[in-house]
């Protein structure tokens, strides 16, 4: 009963995420991090539902170019999902036309579907899976490694050596 309760606080008391807004990006910080600006406010997104290489593993310089050329100084709409524990917005990013980055990156080979933070967005599963299959982007490789488990052995002893 008290769990039930707790929750229910939780869920009344945690604030409703933010409304969609329209943003100029102006910077990409690599390919899943991007900075867009509202009005006067500069503010950083985390591309939701996706992880994408990171410095020094394969594809990290491709999928950065690619999001940048996809988005760079382009008018997108915003819609956020979250905030993480470094306080960037979570969030879908709309290019001007109507395509998700999001999806795009993943459908082009350039990104993994982040499942832990993920697990029900079946579209990005499913472009994850037609990239793997027709081998495109990172996905020529045989074995690429997701860029959580290569943050995890970069932290580990072993990994700095």
């Amino acid at each position: 009963m008290a769990a039930r309760l707790t929750l229910l606080l939780a869920l009344t008391l945690s604030p409703p995420p933010p409304q969609p807004f329209e943003a100029r990006v102006v910077s990409v910080t690599d390919g899943d991090t991007l900075t867009v600006l509202r009005n006067r406010d500069q503010i950083r997104i985390r591309l939701y539902g996706i992880d994408c290489p990171e410095p020094n593993q394969p594809f990290h310089t491709r999928a950065t170019r690619r999001t940048a050329e996809l988005a760079h100084g382009k008018m997108v709409t915003v819609r956020p999902v979250s905030r993480d524990r470094y306080g960037r917005l979570v969030a879908w990013v709309v290019l001007p036309g109507g395509r998700s980055l999001n999806e795009t990156l993943v459908a082009e080979g350039l990104a993994w579907h982040f499942r832990r933070y993920a697990p029900r967005e079946a579209r990005l599963a499913e472009l994850e899976q037609a990239a793997r299959d027709a081998r495109l982007g990172l996905w020529r490789d045989p074995e690429p490694t997701p860029p959580w488990l290569w943050r995890r052995q970069a932290r580990s002893p072993a990994g700095r050596q």
